[in-house]
């Protein structure tokens, strides 16, 4: 059982990895896509592959958080994951990413925002899940994941503006 409870966590962080890493490719393909000022059918189809990455990112971490939840009902553990601080920012930051990717999609969310939020919550997901954060309180988390998002918003927001300058002076030429 060990052994199974292994290969959990490990897909579990792999999920949160691939989650990871997708949206950092995802957000360079859209600069990249934005410097000629329009998103084409060739750009769309690479932004579709990389939703589809994303898409599996998560459903490996549900699934795998899922097990380890099951696994630690039926070995009845003393500590049930749904008593802990570290279940609970894991489930409400994957559930802020799903929330936020479906109200981007449904355009009721402002994009620029949505893909900060998205772009944090993803790269928080994959250093938690690697034991790369020191565990920390929910309400500590949040308030580090809203930071942090809003580092993330201005960043993006300005490797933007200087990808549209530079289509712009393109034009011009």
């Amino acid at each position: 059982m060990t052994s199974f409870i292994s290969f959990l966590v490990f897909c579990q962080a792999l999920g949160a990895s691939i989650g990871a890493v997708t949206v950092l490719w995802g957000e360079f393909a859209y600069i990249r896509a934005m410097r000629d000022g329009e998103i084409d059918i060739v750009e769309r189809a690479h932004l579709d592959i990389i939703a589809r990455g994303l898409r599996f990112g998560m459903t490996l971490l549900l699934l795998a958080s899922l097990g380890l939840v099951i696994v630690a009902y039926i070995l009845q553990a003393t500590t049930q994951p749904a008593l802990t601080p570290a279940y609970w920012t894991l489930i409400v930051v994957a559930l802020v990413i799903v929330g936020v990717s479906w109200a981007i999609s449904r355009r009721h969310f402002p994009f620029s925002l949505g893909s900060a939020i998205i772009f944090t919550s993803w790269w928080f997901l994959a250093y938690f899940t690697l034991g790369l954060l020191s565990p920390i309180s929910f309400g500590s988390s949040v308030a580090f994941l809203i930071i942090a998002t809003a580092v993330v918003y201005a960043t993006i927001s300005y490797l933007r503006f200087l990808a549209e300058r530079s289509a712009q002076a393109l034009d011009k030429k």
